[in-house]
């Protein structure tokens, strides 16, 4: 090989999906390639006429525009572009013009089906994107697609889908029901009043029945769902798909707002039919994705939440929105790594903390993570499978988006990786002496919330922290110097303190002393009041009248609303921008009844700080 095609097979070797093919193919492909030249300006593809070449970017950058000259994406040194004629019709759907003097490495429609032939991976790869673009092209000419989402349940169910049995008839009745009615699953009724109702699915039958060898003349109640979680008919499907992609349902019963009788079932595939072409469902679905199709997951879901943002969704609905797909990307990491190394030897429990445990996640969010595992756990014997199991999850969720912790609070760190027993005594000290570092950790680990494995494990160890800390008054005490030192970068007469030199000069940190703030207050507040809700929001009302006065608990959350509405925004544009999403704003910026409602949501949280800091003995820690 000459020291030209060496290069450019080095080159392959270092982007995707080439860097996954075998040695012998990947050294073929340089001799199949041209490399071609073209200035800025220069149209490479044109839409509506054949393309028989998929390009690879070398240097430089090529925009791809749909329809009506829409820009849908810029691709830079190590991208693609041309496949989508390549894997589906001839005809090129989009243009794509230099912008740059670039450099492209050219390979013939020919090579390619050999290459897509012999190594589905790859097809799968270029169909995935395919799939994504096309998508994305559709919403930016026609945005009323995600208004689906904001339809009722009630209009999406399926007349005549409800099928029921009685819980005492027999699993093969319960299996020819639903093979007659051709569904999915079907509602199991008890056979007295006030029993528990409960579901079969076909995944049911299939794990509980067949694989199981179980005799189908067994009631269908030893083997159904019970209890089962239901869902409001007049809930919105944006609200009805984070309930399922949270606990990682495909259905889901309907019950009636008035009634509470089940009138239908929600189905995954429902939502997909409906959805199919738009983004949002595109990004969340992630059921099946190999980890190099997870790749930019992440980072695909924060460019589909900034449009969500411009469409005028809530700072909650988005943040749920970002938090669902995350902790689909977490289970199906999890679920690969248990395919790669084989089931756990013991139990274990990987969790979710700090802004993924509270659903609260942002574009500029990064990853921290813990395992909890069986006290039957040891080391030496079982410590490399747990290591590697979780090295994978941890990479894997960087690759797609979700960057590293820079504090290294995640499982594959060992200090982050404990017995149940283990956990409950590290909790305790963190509680009885709870000193820099120490408090630190505790106050990101009362966010704990379970992703895979056992959930019941998981929660033990959160309620018994939280039970613990509710005695701890000297805890108290540290946890409200904290809430209290983050002040918000507001002066005595109301005006904005702006930083004054570096990086973010001119500019406020409404992380610091807004959002944060609050998150830290509500923590407190939540513990104090004993609950175990981990959520910002639910803390602060389940405390309202408590630890809070109702009133404050309003301003409070009022506050938390409005401060997250804005960096949302502003992180939706440094996403569109291609800028790394941060909580820097510039009031010059900013419209004057944004200025305004954030000096008042300042002043709010100054004042709580304040009945804080007079209600437990900051000063002296």
């Amino acid at each position: 090989m000459t020291v030209e095609l060496d290069e450019v097979r080095g080159f392959l070797a270092q982007h995707e999906p080439f860097s996954h093919l075998p040695d012998e193919a990947l050294s073929a492909l340089p001799r199949q390639m041209q490399i071609i030249y073209v200035r800025r300006g220069e149209v490479i593809v044109t839409r509506g006429q054949i393309n028989d070449n998929l390009y690879i970017i070398r240097s430089g950058a090529v925009d791809v525009l749909a329809e009506g000259d829409t820009l849908i994406d810029r691709r830079e040194s190590g991208r693609n572009f041309g496949y989508s004629s390549l894997v589906s019709t001839p005809e090129s759907d989009y243009t794509m013009i230099a912008v740059e003097d670039s450099i492209l490495l050219v390979l013939p429609r020919e090579a390619f089906v050999s290459l897509i032939s012999d190594h589905p991976d790859t097809l799968r790869f270029f169909q995935s994107l395919s799939r994504r673009v096309a998508a994305y092209a559709q919403e930016l000419n026609d945005p009323g697609n995600a208004d689906t989402l904001r339809t009722n349940v009630s209009e999406m169910i399926k007349t005549g889908n409800l099928v029921t049995v009685e819980a005492s008839a027999s699993i093969r009745d319960a299996a020819v029901r639903m093979s007659e009615s051709d569904v999915s699953c079907i509602v199991v009724t008890p056979v007295e009043e006030g029993g528990e109702i409960g579901i079969l699915t076909d995944r049911d039958l299939r794990r509980r029945v067949v694989a199981e060898s179980y005799s189908t003349a067994a009631a269908v109640a030893e083997v159904m769902t019970s209890p089962v979680r239901t869902i409001n008919a007049e809930t919105l499907l944006f609200e009805a798909m984070l309930v399922m992609s949270e606990h990682g349902f495909h259905h889901l019963p309907v019950v009636d707002g008035k009634s509470q009788e089940i009138i239908g079932v929600l189905t995954s595939s429902d939502i997909m039919h409906q959805l199919q072409s738009d983004p949002i469902y595109l990004a969340a679905d992630v059921a099946g994705s190999s980890r190099d199709e997870l790749r930019d997951a992440y980072k695909r879901a924060a460019a589909v939440a900034a449009r969500f943002v411009d469409r005028g969704s809530s700072a909650s609905d988005v943040q749920h929105l970002l938090t669902g797909i995350a902790d689909a990307i977490a289970r199906r990491l999890s679920e690969l790594a248990y395919e790669e190394f084989g089931p756990p030897p013991v139990p274990f429990a990987f969790v979710a903390v700090g802004s993924q445990a509270r659903r609260e996640m942002g574009p500029a969010s990064d990853q921290d993570n813990a395992l909890v595992l069986s006290d039957s756990y040891d080391e030496a014997e079982h410590g490399e499978y747990f290591q590697k199991f979780t090295e994978y999850i941890c990479t894997g969720l960087a690759d797609a988006g979700q960057t590293l912790c820079p504090g290294d609070m995640m499982a594959s760190t060992s200090e982050w990786r404990m017995t149940e027993s283990e956990w409950n005594k590290t909790f305790h000290n963190w509680i009885t002496a709870p000193e820099s570092e120490a408090l630190l950790h505790a106050q990101v680990f009362f966010d704990f919330r379970c992703l895979f494995g056992d959930e019941e494990m998981a929660q033990r160890v959160h309620d018994n922290a939280v039970v613990s800390a509710r005695g701890s008054r000297r805890l108290h005490a540290h946890l409200a110097a904290l809430a209290t030192r983050r002040e918000p970068p507001i002066g005595f007469f109301r005006g904005f303190v702006v930083q004054r030199s570096g990086e973010y000069a001119d500019t406020l940190d409404v992380k610091k002393g807004g959002t944060a703030a609050v998150v830290q207050m509500a923590r407190l507040y939540g513990i104090l009041a004993g609950s175990t809700v981990v959520g910002t929001q639910e803390r602060i009302e389940q405390a309202a009248g408590d630890s809070i006065s109702a009133r404050g608990a309003q301003d409070l959350q009022r506050a938390y609303d409005h401060i997250s509405n804005l960096a949302l925004r502003h992180q939706a544009e440094q996403v569109r921008t291609g800028e790394t999403p941060n909580y820097h704003i510039d009031p010059s910026k900013m419209s004057s009844i944004d200025r305004d409602a954030l000096r008042d949501s300042f002043r709010i949280i100054k004042s709580l700080q304040a009945a804080m800091a007079s209600k437990f003995p900051v000063r002296s820690i």
